[in-house]
């Protein structure tokens, strides 16, 4: 069964055993692979139609990528560090691991999040500096007048 194929079948089974069964099902599975489902899809289920949505495009993305699920998460990682997440940064770790990351390969990754995370603070920050000091603030300043009465 191709990819579409597969996408098809999960549709048609969403229609036909229902939304809040299919939400149920998935977290059990999501813990039972994991060993904890995140809190956004905890409360993204009390919601059954958007915790399907968000599950059928993570799927569909990660499923019919060209990059090793490994890598995946590796990246997921990354990202959740960059963005200072740490239920991300900590939930993508432990499916990297499950998906045989080495401790040598997350550490290497938490390197390069930093190095670019510090990176992007850097260039933000002085492409503010150039856009608001290209002119001379001090020397535009004509001090205050006081009245003279």
């Amino acid at each position: 069964m191709n990819d579409l194929e597969e996408f098809e079948h999960t549709l048609q089974k969403i229609v036909s055993c229902g939304g809040e069964e299919i939400a149920e099902a998935w977290m059990k599975d999501i813990e039972a692979e994991y060993g904890r489902a995140p809190l956004i899809f905890k409360r993204m289920a009390e919601r059954p139609e958007v915790l399907i949505s968000h599950l059928l495009y993570k799927t569909a993305v990660t499923r019919t990528s060209a990059i090793d699920p490994k890598y995946i998460e590796l990246i997921s990682m990354a990202v959740g560090s960059a963005l200072r997440c740490p239920h991300c940064t900590s939930y993508h770790m432990q499916a990297a691991v499950k998906k045989g990351a080495s401790r040598e390969e997350i550490l290497e990754v938490i390197l390069l999040a930093g190095m670019i995370s510090n990176s992007s603070v850097l260039a933000n920050a002085y492409r503010i500096f150039d856009e608001k000091m290209a002119r001379c603030i001090p020397c535009d300043n004509s001090g205050i007048e006081l009245d003279k009465h």
